[in-house]
C-alpha cells in the first residue's frame, strides 16, 4: 500500500519552520516586496492599466524570486544548519531566477486557463503545480522538467496537497481581510493605506505558501521513498589497512 502524505505533519512543520526563520524571511520578504507595494498602493489610488499590469508582471517575478529563496531556508532548517543570511539567501538563488520565473510563469498561465474552463481545472492544475519552485531549486530542473515533476510528485497525494492548499486560502483570506480592513478604514483610501495593507499582506502570508510548498516536496519525496542528500546517513569511513 502506498504511503499517504501526513497533513497535520505538514502544517506542524509549516508553522515550525516560519517561526524559526521569521527573523530571515520576513526582511528578506519585506526587501523584494517593498517595490511591489508601492507600485500597488499606485494602482489602487487611482493609476491606469499599464501600471497595473506592470505591478502584476513585477509581483510575479518579486513571489518566484522569493519562493526559491524559501526553498533554500526551507532546507537549511531542515538539514539542521541555519546558516543563511539575508544576503547568503539572495546569493543562493541567483542561478535559479530566470529559470524560477519562466516554470512560474508556465504554471500560472496554465492555472489560468484551467478556471477559465470553468474552474475545476484550474483548481487541479493549481494541485499538481503545487510544488514547482522547489523542483526547480532542489532538482535543478528546468521550466517545463519542474511542471512535470511537481505532477509526479503530487500524484497518489493530490486529495491531500489539495486540502493544504484550502486550509492556507482561509488563513490567508482571514488575514487578509483584517489587514485590508485596518489599512481602509485608518487610511480613508489613500495611497499610504493600500500600499502599507499590501505590504503588510505580501510580507506576512508569502512566506507561508511557499514554505508550504518546500515542506509538501520534502514530504512528497519522503514517502515516496525519495530523501534528500542530507536525509541519507552518510557511511561511516572504512578502517584504514593494515
Amino acid at each position: 500500500m502506498n504511503a499517504k502524505l501526513d497533513t497535520a505533519r505538514v502544517f506542524e512543520r509549516i508553522f515550525e519552520v516560519y517561526r524559526d526563520q521569521f527573523t530571515l524571511l520576513i526582511p528578506a520578504a519585506l526587501i523584494l516586496f517593498l517595490p511591489v507595494a508601492v507600485l500597488n498602493g499606485l494602482v489602487l489610488a487611482g493609476g491606469g492599466a499599464l501600471a497595473a499590469l506592470a505591478t502584476i508582471a513585477i509581483g510575479l517575478i518579486a513571489t518566484f524570486w522569493y519562493q526559491g529563496m524559501v526553498v533554500e531556508a526551507v532546507v537549511d532548517i531542515l538539514d539542521g544548519r541555519r546558516d543563511h543570511t539575508i544576503g547568503s539567501l539572495f546569493s543562493s538563488v541567483s542561478p535559479f531566477i530566470a529559470t524560477l520565473i519562466g516554470a512560474g510563469i508556465l504554471a500560472t498561465i496554465i492555472v489560468v486557463i484551467g478556471f477559465i474552463l470553468i474552474i475545476v481545472p484550474g483548481l487541479i492544475a493549481l494541485t499538481f503545480l503545487a510544488v514547482v519552485a522547489p523542483a526547480v531549486v532542489i532538482d535543478r530542473a528546468t521550466p517545463t522538467g519542474a511542471l512535470g515533476r511537481s505532477r509526479d510528485l503530487v500524484r497518489g497525494n493530490a486529495w491531500r496537497v489539495f486540502g493544504v492548499i484550502v486550509v492556507l486560502f482561509l488563513i490567508t483570506a482571514v488575514i487578509n481581510g483584517i489587514v485590508n480592513a485596518i489599512g481602509g478604514g485608518v487610511s480613508d483610501d489613500s495611497f499610504v493605506g493600500f500600499a502599507l495593507a499590501d505590504l503588510v499582506v505580501r510580507v506576512l502570508l508569502t512566506p507561508l505558501s511557499a514554505i508550504a510548498a518546500t515542506v509538501m516536496y520534502v514530504e512528497l519525496r519522503r514517502v515516496k521513498n525519495e530523501p534528500l542528500a542530507q536525509d541519507t546517513p552518510t557511511p561511516a569511513p572504512e578502517a584504514p589497512a593494515v
